[in-house]
């Protein structure tokens, strides 16, 4: 009996391996050159900003000069304030703008696929607020909820439902729901265009049949329409919750994370403790943690996309 330890087994295991990669060595050639950019352009960025999460870096010190100080950026982090401040604004953000964004996008969805006269006109204005440049809505939102120039408190003062134009950045307790709005406006559109998409895919013999048998509108759309459209929606609500959670010109632009960071997510904090204050080592952390929970998101959406092949091979 022959008796293979561990260090041989796992030598003999590497040995076809390598066998393969030396015999296909031309095809790995062609691919080298992406692989170095990708080591280039996103390995290394990664790596670094991992290691420089545990220096510390005060303003005006030379990187090259930079302190280790282990977990210490970490914990500062999780033990400030400021923290719990910017991750609940984060939290509300994301979920406020996503969930939203999909009911507006969806109704308009099943408005849309019904035929109407100017349907395709009235889609394309739809659209616009997608089209639009990002920081080209910031401004124009930032001038219309102005406090002394804005449209809509001039409107509210003309009408007598105000005695002066309100303050709807310019006010802790209504500056976030007033991005909000804001960041709702800019992607519904995209919620809008998926779900059309997908209700293309919903087979008119179902929906026919169902009325048939009697069942009303709700019935259809619950019991028929949407289960054909669950794997659309759960794409399309990762992608803007991970669009949302990552978001920084519409926050950054309009309010700078003001005031009193009553405005600041993860992302405009980030910014601002790197570029604003100099902080690269506190930045660091922060962008490792924020990572992390956009990897868990992509996980989700790989999920996601690869059920969804499952199924089309399974059909």
């Amino acid at each position: 009996m022959t008796i293979v330890t561990g260090k041989t087994g796992a030598r003999g295991r590497l040995r076809p391996l390598l066998r393969k990669i030396w015999e296909h060595r031309a095809d790995y050639a062609y691919v080298l050159p992406a692989i170095a950019v990708m080591l280039i352009v996103i390995a290394y960025p990664i790596y670094y900003t991992i290691e420089l999460s545990f220096f510390n870096t005060p303003p005006g010190l030379q990187l090259r000069d930079k302190i280790f100080i282990g977990v210490d950026n970490y914990t500062a982090i999780l033990t400030s304030p400021v923290f719990w401040k910017v991750t609940s604004n984060t939290l509300i953000w994301t979920l406020a703008s996503t969930f939203l964004s999909f009911v507006l996008g969806f109704g308009c969805a099943l408005a849309l696929h019904r035929d109407f006269i100017g349907r395709g006109v009235l889609r394309a204005i739809l659209i616009i607020p997608w089209v639009i440049s990002a920081v080209a809505a910031s401004y124009i939102w930032k001038w219309i909820y102005h406090s002394d120039f804005g449209i809509i408190g001039a409107v509210l003062v003309g009408l007598g439902w105000a005695d002066r134009p309100p303050n709807f950045i310019d006010s802790v307790s209504t500056v976030l729901p007033s991005l909000i709005v804001v960041n709702i406006w800019r992607e519904f559109p995209f919620a809008m265009i998926m779900m059309m998409a997908g209700l293309q895919t919903v087979p008119d013999q179902l929906l026919r049949a169902a009325k048939v048998d009697g069942a009303s509108a709700w019935q259809r759309f619950w019991h028929v329409t949407f289960p054909h459209l669950r794997n659309v929606s759960t794409v399309t609500i990762l992608l803007l919750a991970v669009a949302n959670f990552n978001s920084f010109i519409i926050p950054w632009i309009m309010t700078g994370g003001g005031p009193s960071n009553a405005s600041h997510i993860w992302i405009t904090h980030i910014y601002e403790l790197a570029f604003g204050r100099q902080r690269w080592g506190v930045a660091s952390a922060y962008s490792v943690l924020l990572f992390f929970i956009l990897m868990t998101l992509g996980h989700f959406y790989v999920r996601a996309l690869s059920g969804n092949d499952r199924k089309d091979e399974s059909a």
